[in-house]
Protein backbone atom coordinates (compact mmCIF):
# COMPACT_ATOMS: atom_id res chain seq x y z
CA UNK A 1 0.00 0.00 0.00
CA UNK A 2 0.76 3.62 -0.68
CA UNK A 3 -0.39 6.44 1.90
CA UNK A 4 0.49 9.56 1.48
CA UNK A 5 -0.60 11.94 5.02
CA UNK A 6 -0.05 15.39 3.91
CA UNK A 7 1.16 18.32 6.73
CA UNK A 8 1.29 16.10 9.57
CA UNK A 9 3.46 18.99 10.54
CA UNK A 10 3.44 22.29 10.52
CA UNK A 11 5.93 24.99 9.44
CA UNK A 12 6.40 25.89 13.10
CA UNK A 13 7.34 22.35 14.01
CA UNK A 14 9.54 21.15 11.21
CA UNK A 15 11.40 24.25 11.74
CA UNK A 16 12.01 23.40 15.49
CA UNK A 17 12.97 20.00 14.74
CA UNK A 18 15.50 21.26 12.26
CA UNK A 19 17.10 23.84 15.15
CA UNK A 20 17.26 21.04 17.31
CA UNK A 21 19.09 18.59 14.49
CA UNK A 22 21.19 21.31 13.06
CA UNK A 23 22.81 21.94 16.91
CA UNK A 24 26.64 21.09 16.99
CA UNK A 25 25.52 18.96 20.00
CA UNK A 26 22.98 16.80 18.42
CA UNK A 27 23.88 13.29 19.19
CA UNK A 28 24.13 12.05 15.70
CA UNK A 29 25.89 8.56 14.81
CA UNK A 30 26.79 5.82 12.05
CA UNK A 31 23.29 4.75 11.02
CA UNK A 32 24.54 1.37 10.82
CA UNK A 33 24.35 0.76 14.12
CA UNK A 34 20.64 -0.25 13.70
CA UNK A 35 20.85 -1.81 11.09
CA UNK A 36 20.25 -5.91 10.23
CA UNK A 37 23.27 -7.83 8.61
CA UNK A 38 21.33 -7.08 5.46
CA UNK A 39 20.94 -3.22 6.15
CA UNK A 40 24.49 -2.99 6.99
CA UNK A 41 26.29 -3.95 4.04
CA UNK A 42 23.47 -1.41 1.57
CA UNK A 43 23.51 1.29 4.73
CA UNK A 44 25.47 4.77 4.50
CA UNK A 45 23.55 7.65 6.36
CA UNK A 46 23.55 9.17 9.48
CA UNK A 47 21.01 8.79 12.88
CA UNK A 48 20.27 10.30 16.32
CA UNK A 49 21.14 8.18 18.60
CA UNK A 50 17.92 5.98 19.55
CA UNK A 51 17.91 6.06 23.22
CA UNK A 52 19.26 10.62 23.19
CA UNK A 53 16.79 12.62 25.19
CA UNK A 54 16.54 14.56 21.93
CA UNK A 55 15.22 11.72 20.19
CA UNK A 56 12.32 10.68 22.64
CA UNK A 57 11.55 14.54 22.54
CA UNK A 58 10.94 14.93 18.77
CA UNK A 59 9.72 11.52 18.54
CA UNK A 60 6.90 12.03 21.19
CA UNK A 61 6.02 15.48 18.94
CA UNK A 62 5.32 13.24 15.79
CA UNK A 63 3.23 10.52 17.96
CA UNK A 64 1.26 12.99 19.45
CA UNK A 65 0.15 14.39 15.76
CA UNK A 66 -0.04 10.56 15.02
CA UNK A 67 -2.80 10.09 17.38
CA UNK A 68 -4.44 12.94 16.17
CA UNK A 69 -4.31 12.44 12.69
CA UNK A 70 -7.72 10.79 11.51
CA UNK A 71 -6.58 9.86 8.15
CA UNK A 72 -3.85 8.02 9.92
CA UNK A 73 -5.79 6.58 12.38
CA UNK A 74 -8.70 5.72 9.66
CA UNK A 75 -6.08 3.76 7.40
CA UNK A 76 -3.85 1.92 9.54
CA UNK A 77 -5.59 1.18 12.61
CA UNK A 78 -2.35 1.42 14.40
CA UNK A 79 -1.73 -0.99 17.95
CA UNK A 80 2.00 -0.20 18.42
CA UNK A 81 4.11 2.52 16.22
CA UNK A 82 7.97 2.40 16.61
CA UNK A 83 9.63 5.06 18.38
CA UNK A 84 10.58 7.63 15.34
CA UNK A 85 14.21 7.22 14.27
CA UNK A 86 16.02 10.46 12.96
CA UNK A 87 18.02 10.43 9.84
CA UNK A 88 20.02 12.47 7.45
CA UNK A 89 21.74 12.01 3.79
CA UNK A 90 24.83 13.97 3.10
CA UNK A 91 26.71 13.98 -0.17
CA UNK A 92 26.83 10.80 -1.52
CA UNK A 93 24.97 8.56 1.43
CA UNK A 94 22.42 7.01 -0.02
CA UNK A 95 20.76 2.99 1.18
CA UNK A 96 20.67 0.43 -1.42
CA UNK A 97 17.73 -2.00 -1.92
CA UNK A 98 16.91 -3.52 1.05
CA UNK A 99 13.78 -4.94 2.88
CA UNK A 100 12.35 -3.80 6.60
CA UNK A 101 13.04 -6.16 9.38
CA UNK A 102 9.66 -8.20 10.07
CA UNK A 103 10.36 -8.02 13.86
CA UNK A 104 11.79 -5.35 15.80
CA UNK A 105 12.84 -5.04 19.46
CA UNK A 106 11.60 -1.03 20.76
CA UNK A 107 14.59 0.35 22.41
CA UNK A 108 15.28 0.21 26.09
CA UNK A 109 12.35 -2.15 26.47
CA UNK A 110 11.27 -5.79 26.09
CA UNK A 111 8.83 -5.19 23.78
CA UNK A 112 8.41 -6.24 19.87
CA UNK A 113 6.89 -4.80 17.35
CA UNK A 114 5.51 -6.41 14.05
CA UNK A 115 6.84 -4.48 11.25
CA UNK A 116 3.60 -4.10 8.93
CA UNK A 117 3.89 -0.36 7.35
CA UNK A 118 6.90 1.66 7.02
CA UNK A 119 6.57 5.71 7.64
CA UNK A 120 9.28 8.01 6.16
CA UNK A 121 8.35 11.73 7.51
CA UNK A 122 10.35 14.24 5.34
CA UNK A 123 11.69 16.92 7.02
CA UNK A 124 13.52 18.83 4.66
CA UNK A 125 12.10 20.76 1.60
CA UNK A 126 12.69 18.80 -1.55
CA UNK A 127 14.34 21.54 -3.65
CA UNK A 128 17.08 21.66 -0.92
CA UNK A 129 18.46 18.68 -1.76
CA UNK A 130 19.35 16.37 -5.42
CA UNK A 131 18.80 12.78 -5.32
CA UNK A 132 17.85 11.33 -2.01
CA UNK A 133 14.72 9.79 -3.56
CA UNK A 134 12.92 7.12 -2.12
CA UNK A 135 12.19 4.47 -4.09
CA UNK A 136 10.02 1.34 -3.97
CA UNK A 137 9.57 -1.48 -5.96
CA UNK A 138 6.92 -3.72 -6.93
CA UNK A 139 5.82 -6.32 -9.54
CA UNK A 140 4.55 -3.38 -11.68
CA UNK A 141 7.79 -1.02 -11.73
CA UNK A 142 9.13 1.58 -9.07
CA UNK A 143 8.13 4.91 -7.46
CA UNK A 144 10.30 7.64 -6.52
CA UNK A 145 9.27 9.09 -3.73
CA UNK A 146 10.41 13.05 -2.74
CA UNK A 147 7.62 14.95 -0.26
CA UNK A 148 7.26 18.08 0.73
CA UNK A 149 8.55 18.81 4.42
CA UNK A 150 6.19 17.79 7.25
CA UNK A 151 4.25 14.79 4.50
CA UNK A 152 4.90 11.30 5.65
CA UNK A 153 4.64 8.17 3.41
CA UNK A 154 3.28 5.30 4.62
CA UNK A 155 4.12 1.76 2.98
CA UNK A 156 3.75 -2.01 3.60
CA UNK A 157 7.03 -3.38 5.51
CA UNK A 158 7.46 -5.77 2.93
CA UNK A 159 8.14 -4.31 0.22
CA UNK A 160 11.95 -3.56 -1.75
CA UNK A 161 13.35 0.11 -1.38
CA UNK A 162 16.08 2.20 -1.12
CA UNK A 163 17.07 5.68 -0.80
CA UNK A 164 18.88 6.95 -4.00
CA UNK A 165 22.34 8.94 -3.26
CA UNK A 166 22.64 12.64 -2.14
CA UNK A 167 24.11 14.75 -4.73
CA UNK A 168 23.29 17.93 -3.09
CA UNK A 169 22.59 19.41 0.05
CA UNK A 170 20.92 17.50 2.93
CA UNK A 171 18.20 14.66 3.22
CA UNK A 172 16.48 14.67 6.47
CA UNK A 173 13.46 12.88 7.81
CA UNK A 174 12.01 10.68 10.45
CA UNK A 175 11.70 7.01 10.34
CA UNK A 176 9.74 4.64 12.15
CA UNK A 177 7.32 1.02 11.76
CA UNK A 178 3.61 0.51 13.28
CA UNK A 179 2.09 -2.79 13.67
CA UNK A 180 -1.27 -2.66 12.77
CA UNK A 181 -4.72 -3.85 14.79
CA UNK A 182 -5.63 -5.62 11.52
CA UNK A 183 -2.35 -7.98 10.13
CA UNK A 184 -3.76 -8.68 6.75
CA UNK A 185 -3.36 -5.72 4.19
CA UNK A 186 -6.77 -6.56 2.12
CA UNK A 187 -8.85 -6.86 5.63
CA UNK A 188 -7.37 -3.22 6.69
CA UNK A 189 -7.82 -1.65 2.87
CA UNK A 190 -11.41 -2.96 3.55
CA UNK A 191 -12.20 -1.24 6.59
CA UNK A 192 -10.62 1.66 5.43
CA UNK A 193 -13.11 1.85 2.21
CA UNK A 194 -15.79 1.44 4.74
CA UNK A 195 -14.99 3.99 7.17
CA UNK A 196 -14.70 6.27 4.49
CA UNK A 197 -18.07 5.68 3.46
CA UNK A 198 -19.82 5.91 6.36
CA UNK A 199 -18.13 9.55 7.19
CA UNK A 200 -19.01 10.49 3.99
CA UNK A 201 -22.82 9.40 4.43
CA UNK A 202 -22.86 11.56 7.63
CA UNK A 203 -21.66 14.36 6.15
CA UNK A 204 -24.60 14.18 3.52
CA UNK A 205 -27.03 13.66 6.34
CA UNK A 206 -27.52 9.95 5.79
CA UNK A 207 -30.89 8.34 7.07
CA UNK A 208 -29.28 7.38 10.69
CA UNK A 209 -30.77 4.40 11.22
CA UNK A 210 -28.82 2.82 8.09
CA UNK A 211 -25.51 4.86 9.26
CA UNK A 212 -26.14 2.98 12.74
CA UNK A 213 -26.28 -0.55 10.39
CA UNK A 214 -23.59 0.58 8.57
CA UNK A 215 -21.22 1.04 11.84
CA UNK A 216 -22.09 -1.79 12.99
CA UNK A 217 -20.84 -3.51 10.13
CA UNK A 218 -18.04 -1.62 10.35
CA UNK A 219 -17.24 -2.68 14.14
CA UNK A 220 -18.43 -6.41 13.72
CA UNK A 221 -15.36 -6.96 10.70
CA UNK A 222 -13.16 -4.71 13.35
CA UNK A 223 -13.92 -7.05 16.16
CA UNK A 224 -13.34 -10.28 13.98
CA UNK A 225 -10.25 -9.07 12.56
CA UNK A 226 -8.33 -7.43 15.04
CA UNK A 227 -5.42 -8.82 16.19
CA UNK A 228 -3.89 -7.82 20.38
Amino acid sequence: MFLRIPKLLNEEQIAAMRRSLDLDTAPWVDGRVTAGHQGAAVKRNQQIEELSPLARELGNVIVAELERNALFISAILPHRVYPPMFNRYGDGMHFGTHVDGAVRLIPGSSNKLRTDLSATLFLAAPESYEGGELIIDSDFGSEAIKLAAGDMLIYSSGSRHRVNPVTRGMRIASVFWIQSLIRDEYHRAQLFELDRTIQRLTELQAEPESLVRLAGHYHNLLRLWTEL
